[in-house]
């Protein structure tokens, strides 16, 4: 189960997620955290200077990118976490990994579940 963890870890730390803009002028990569690594923007995107408008469509891109990577991580890890204790973990929900860590001290058990 260890040598299956460590893999799955890698896999995960492996992750890069490109996401194109609707209009296919900004792309957006991003690591398995949703961090920012790469960003491109063809030059024909000045053609109509907006800088609101272009603004808005890099954090758009960059929060769909994001999603699938947080996606991609969930599925990797399904054999061996439940989606609801990754997704927290994920998101830096504190309240609910502390509740999670809480409840399987108690003896709980979490279902799993996908997204």
């Amino acid at each position: 189960m260890q040598d299956e963890a460590d893999s799955l870890r890698r896999e995960a730390q492996a992750v890069r997620t490109t996401e194109k803009s609707r209009d296919g002028l900004v792309a957006a990569t991003v690591d398995a955290r949703g961090e920012l690594l790469r960003l491109d923007i063809d030059p024909r995107i000045y053609r109509q200077p907006d800088s609101r408008r272009l603004a808005d469509v890099i954090t758009d891109t960059v929060r769909r990118a994001a999603a699938r990577s947080r996606q991609r991580v969930l599925e990797i890890f399904d054999p061996l976490i439940p989606a609801d204790q990754m997704r927290a973990h994920l998101e830096g929900d504190l309240d609910t990994v502390m509740k999670q860590l809480a409840d399987q001290m108690a003896g709980k058990e979490h279902s799993g579940g996908t997204a």
